[in-house]
């Protein structure tokens, strides 16, 4: 199967690499910056999406939102350019009654779609041990399970088409609920006195240990970020996810507070803040600081 990507940003291009390990991509992108990395890392460049289309079997899409992915399929050409019995395969972070909707336009013109979003960062996406959220058709995922098995062998078939991305907002709306409840904890130690390297060694030992300590705490110590994510890329994940629960009369009660601290936090930083600045906004409602951050100097 020919493989085609759209989307090469923090996570797209590195899923794109990755898929280049074992073989030949095409890729598109607006970004030409980030489209000549992917070239350079051996991958055909596409110039337009319609001619992706057109040369390929499978398409992943790893876009900042189900709108992009509507737009990319309809309105530039994509979906109109593949050919019957091809596979859509969005690892977007969207909304899953959007993907559903899209999935059903696609169906009438016997275009396949799968949603895979992932979870993992995209050092987890270049080392290859990234998790994958797949929602779809059984028989249209075990026809793609091989390109699957390229990124990762860790694959979980969440259910029916959209299921990956609803999964990928329970990850979302967690992780953003344990950094802020471990933020809160370490401020206060900070506003006690406590040394913070010995809190994140202390933490990291016991029952209080996530993610968040694990990367996140250490990092903060240091003053140099963990990562690169955009904040408001996770407040749109937040928003979906308290939607849907509103949806389906789920109270999430710690997700929506975390909602509201994601929002505060956008608000204080801007649209290109960075997912790891929310501890900034933490220490100072705190009355504290973390140490300097060394990538502003």
């Amino acid at each position: 199967m020919r493989i085609g990507y759209v989307g090469l940003g923090v996570m797209g291009g590195a899923l794109a690499q990755r898929l280049l390990v074992s073989g030949p991509v095409t890729v598109f992108d607006l970004n030409t910056d980030a489209v000549a990395r992917l070239v350079a890392g051996g991958a055909q460049a596409a110039p337009d999406l319609a001619t992706l289309g057109h040369d390929c079997d499978v398409v992943f899409l790893c876009l900042p939102r189900s709108a992009n992915v509507r737009a990319a399929l309809f309105d530039h050409g994509l979906a109109a350019a593949l050919k019957a019995g091809s596979y859509v395969i969005d690892q977007t972070s969207g909304d899953p009654n959007e993907t559903r909707a899209m999935a059903a336009d696609l169906a009438k013109r016997g275009i396949h779609m799968i949603d895979a979003p992932v979870s993992g960062g995209a050092k987890g996406a270049e080392a290859g041990t990234i998790a994958i959220m797949i929602g779809g058709d059984p028989a249209h995922i075990a026809a793609v399970q091989p390109i699957f098995d390229r990124i990762s062998p860790n694959t979980f078939q969440c259910g029916a088409i959209g299921a990956g991305q609803v999964m990928k907002l329970i990850n979302n709306m967690i992780s953003t609920c344990n950094r802020f409840a471990m933020l809160e904890g370490v401020t206060m130690g900070l506003r006690n006195g406590l040394d913070l390297n010995v809190m994140s060694d202390v933490l990291n030992s016991g029952g209080a240990r996530s993610k968040a300590s694990e990367n996140m705490l250490p990092a903060l110590a240091k003053g140099v970020p963990d990562s690169f994510f955009f904040l408001n890329l996770m407040l749109k994940d937040l928003n979906l996810a308290t939607s849907l629960a509103s949806d389906t009369g789920v109270p999430l009660q710690f997700g929506q507070m975390a909602r509201g601290m994601l929002q505060a936090a956008s608000n204080r930083f801007g649209p290109e803040a960075n997912l790891f600045d929310i501890g900034d906004h933490v220490a100072a409602e705190a009355g504290t600081a973390f140490p300097a951050r060394k990538d502003r100097e």
